[in-house]
């Protein structure tokens, strides 16, 4: 330990009465290393990731003690650095947010542009990274509080709002006591941040989907505070998370074939039988995905004049519009359900699908005998409005209980509705379409294609035995030797 007398005539704020200790390790896993030391009695302390960041922080402030510098009482800063910071500010420094103030100022700026499921996703994003943003101290909120808060601090309508009273003091936390930007630039924070895109609270690994949307929505905040001047990189270019080349990829295991998917259509019509039809009116809506690899949230919003449907052979459905699930507060309509173009296509653009006339057979049926919403949608929930996720969700797992052997329903086999999306892609691959109209009709592009589905073209583990079988010149059963 350090000594400095006291200065016979102090500043009324400022005092050389310094004390610095040596540096010592704390309980922390993102900043391990304390310097602590008094001024004027005071006891401040800074924390560092590393011993070498301490040492060097505890070396700057010896140094400006051995001087004979006077020490700010309140902030515990030398002279020296205090009007340095002065002269910067002065000079039109670099700005400095903290996480809560970058977070809320990136999303106002994002909103307005941004489809509710992408609102949703950057929300995320931005809550997942303030699990490493946090700052320190005995009532730092739980992490569970500290998601919840950003999810709930981030939306533009709130920003004059009191927070809810479960929230509350998780916010003023987040507001006073969130690192500042710049700290991203320290390898320590960077590698912490990573960490928390890539798990999930209880430490086990995130999903790859749910990594790479975490992933790209903290990169887009990355670009929007490079161009503000906050940072001069993206402080997590680089970091790549462990086996994660193959994502994307589907797994041949999730693949129904012909009986199996013709199995699951019947299953969803003795779903809820006994209750106002809730399988039956949904068995042309998972059709639409099996047969004409419609996503989910494109078949909520097929309506009656978007469908050819010939009384014999092939017909066709033309996409316009997808209306995926977000939730009231990430729309700009309140609704749950958010109203947008194609994905990855002009607002303006729509996908003709052909269709198989055992799906046509299917729609004209459902029109029959279920007719359509006020807007002309061919599948609403049992009061006419837009079908949600969990409804459909509810139908199809009760749905495979009914059609699959026990071993099966463990089993990855269509576990998701989407499922059946990757099925009717894959038997169009089989059938030999070109990738590129594969892509049209799919509403992909021809690089995904190849890339999600190179795996589950020859997948006949038969087949390719007798293949290798033939080539070999093993058709006979005798054994060498024999």
């Amino acid at each position: 330990m350090t000594h400095c007398k006291t200065s016979t005539t102090p500043e009324p704020t400022f005092t050389t009465d310094v004390r610095v200790w040596k540096v010592s390790k704390v309980r922390s896993k993102k900043a391990p290393y304390q310097v602590r030391w008094t001024v004027g009695g005071k006891v401040k302390a800074s924390s560092f990731s590393t011993v070498a960041l301490a040492e060097s922080r505890r070396s700057e402030l010896w140094q400006a003690m051995s001087r004979g510098e006077a020490f700010d009482v309140e902030s515990g800063l030398p002279v020296s650095e205090l009007r340095a910071a002065e002269e910067k500010a002065k000079a039109g420094a670099r700005p400095d947010p903290n996480w809560w103030e970058f977070s809320r100022e990136y999303m106002a700026a994002r909103w307005r542009t941004a489809a509710a499921k992408t609102r949703e996703g950057l929300a995320d994003s931005l809550a997942t990274v303030a699990l490493a943003m946090v700052g320190e101290g005995v009532k730092a909120p739980a992490p569970e509080q500290v998601r919840r808060a950003m999810r709930w601090a981030v939306v533009p309508a709130h920003k004059d709002e009191e927070p809810p009273p479960d929230l509350r003091a998780a916010c003023a936390w987040l507001k006073a006591r969130s690192l500042r930007i710049s700290a991203l630039s320290e390898p320590g924070v960077a590698r912490d941040v990573h960490y928390r895109l890539s798990f999930k609270l209880d430490d086990s690994p995130a999903a790859a989907e749910t990594y790479r949307r975490r992933r790209r929505g903290f990169n887009t905040a990355m670009e929007y505070a490079i161009e503000e001047g906050y940072l001069d990189a993206n402080p997590l270019e680089g970091m790549k998370r462990p086996g994660s080349s193959s994502s994307g990829v589907v797994d041949p295991r999730v693949l129904v074939n012909e009986i199996q998917g013709r199995q699951l259509l019947v299953a969803v019509s003795y779903v809820g039988s006994l209750h106002r039809n809730r399988g039956r009116r949904l068995v042309a809506f998972f059709g639409c995905i099996l047969y004409a690899a419609t996503r989910p949230a494109e078949a909520v919003n097929l309506k009656e004049d978007q469908c050819h449907l010939p009384e014999t052979g092939w017909g066709t459905i033309t996409l316009k519009e997808t209306r995926p699930v977000s939730g009231k507060k990430w729309t700009d309509s309140g609704e749950r359900h958010d109203k947008r173009g194609l994905k990855s296509r002009d607002v303006t653009a729509d996908r003709p699908v052909p269709i198989p006339p055992v799906l046509v057979r299917m729609l004209r049926r459902h029109i029959a005998e279920f007719g359509t919403a006020k807007d002309g949608r061919l599948f609403a929930n049992e009061r006419g409005g837009l079908l949600g996720s969990s409804s459909y969700w509810r139908v199809w797992q009760e749905a495979r209980e009914l059609a699959l052997p026990p071993a099966k329903v463990a089993s990855p086999l269509a576990r998701r509705p989407y499922d059946l999306r990757s099925t009717c892609i894959t038997n169009w691959l089989r059938a030999g379409l070109p990738v590129a109209e594969v892509a049209r009709r799919a509403g992909n592009s021809p690089e995904v294609i190849h890339r999600n589905y190179a795996g589950c073209l020859d997948d006949s583990e038969e087949d390719n035995n007798r293949k290798i079988e033939k080539a070999m010149g093993w058709e006979s059963t005798a054994v060498p030797g024999d």
